[in-house]
């Protein structure tokens, strides 16, 4: 028998912090994320939180696939979305708080090394230990309100690295037999719990935070566009700051990605 996803409890600690929320859990799902859009799409904006035991079509920033792990009885891998009408005065920096949010979940005391990369991934010495993929869909005719969409992915097993842009790393290298369902209980209610401040405040109250975790911060950086320089660390809107040859260059665009330059032999 799989281990325990603990639906209901789950959903008794989210009820007071998003009354309605649902707690649904999934053999298989072409995506979680996916799904949830389209039930926006048909007009269903009921706050969800779904979860896949398994999918067959995840997916990442920038259209790259997120593959699942699945050991013979456990998943080797955390996946779901939650799902949630939302209407910040500014949605800047939105995937870093939530970055934030479920790394300190993950390692409250900064042990393990769990840091972020921006503007989605949460690293471990330079290893992806998950992402974070933000979508929304309208809710309403006026666009101040979306049905929001957060889609994240955490390695909890042991993976391959074959096919991934950077070598994995998984939770269960510091917590060995840490389940699934056991990293979703206890990240869920921190993270329902900041996106309410986000919406209250935005990313300021998650500026310093994302800075004692931020893992390209005083490193020289090349990104997608071909720049490169040294990563500054972000503003308080989110936007990660990069001085290069020609001054600091301020970078905002979700087509943008950045990679640490390795250094020369």
């Amino acid at each position: 028998m799989a281990a325990p996803w603990f639906e209901d409890e789950i959903a008794g600690a989210l009820a007071p912090l998003l009354p309605g929320v649902a707690v649904e859990v999934v053999a298989e799902i072409d995506s979680t994320s996916t799904e949830l859009m389209r039930r926006a799409r048909e007009g269903r904006h009921r706050p969800v939180l779904l979860v896949a035991e398994r999918q067959t079509a995840g997916r990442g920033r920038l259209g790259r696939n997120w593959q699942s792990a699945q050991h013979e009885r456990d998943p080797a891998s955390l996946t779901f979305s939650l799902g949630l009408p939302l209407a910040p005065r500014d949605w800047s920096g939105l995937s870093l708080a939530v970055g934030v949010s479920v790394a300190e979940s993950l390692d409250p005391d900064g042990a393990a090394g769990v840091g972020l990369k921006w503007p989605n991934d949460l690293w471990v010495e330079d290893r992806k230990l998950g992402g974070i993929l933000i979508e929304t869909a309208l809710f309403q005719p006026q666009a101040s309100q979306r049905y929001l969409v957060i889609g994240i992915g955490i390695n909890v097993g042991p993976r391959e690295g074959g096919g991934l842009n950077t070598s994995p790393a998984w939770l269960q290298e510091w917590r060995p037999k840490v389940t699934a369902g056991e990293v979703l209980r206890e990240l869920a209610p921190a993270l329902v719990r900041d996106i309410r401040l986000f919406d209250e405040k935005g990313f300021v109250p998650f500026a310093t935070r994302f800075a004692a975790r931020d893992v390209l911060r005083g490193r020289e950086v090349l990104l997608s566009d071909g720049t490169e320089g040294r990563c500054e660390g972000v503003g308080w809107g989110g936007e990660l700051l990069v001085q290069t040859a020609a001054g600091m260059k301020t970078i905002t665009s979700a087509e943008v990605s950045v990679r640490p330059r390795r250094a020369q032999p």
